[in-house]
């Protein structure tokens, strides 16, 4: 509903007349371009707080499902590498290519 008024709320600034002009009254440059900055801000910020609350129910909508931990140990139990043995953070840690490829060296 929001995202309907601020739709029609730029299309009513950039609508012209059949002459091609803009209708002055419906239209201050100054004070159109704070509002319209500060209205995206808002929208910005509307959008993030619905997304961390809609990530948050996600992740929180079962706390007593485990399959993940079955998964990951069953693939370890047929021969994947476990990624958090010592041996193999040392080694992910020196390697030359990965470090090259994520631009952390040259």
């Amino acid at each position: 509903m929001i995202f309907e008024k601020l739709a029609q709320k730029f299309n009513r600034m950039n609508r012209k007349f059949a002459d091609g002009t803009t209708n002055p009254l419906e239209y201050n440059s100054g004070k159109n371009v704070f509002l319209d900055n500060l209205t995206r801000k808002a929208v910005e910020m509307y959008e993030r707080k619905c997304d961390i609350k809609h990530f948050t129910e996600l992740v929180l909508s079962d706390p007593d499902n485990t399959s993940h931990n079955d998964i990951v140990n069953g693939l370890i139990e047929n021969g994947m590498i476990d990624p958090f043995e010592d041996d193999k953070l040392a080694h992910l840690a020196d390697n030359k290519r990965l470090l090259r490829d994520l631009g952390l060296s040259d």
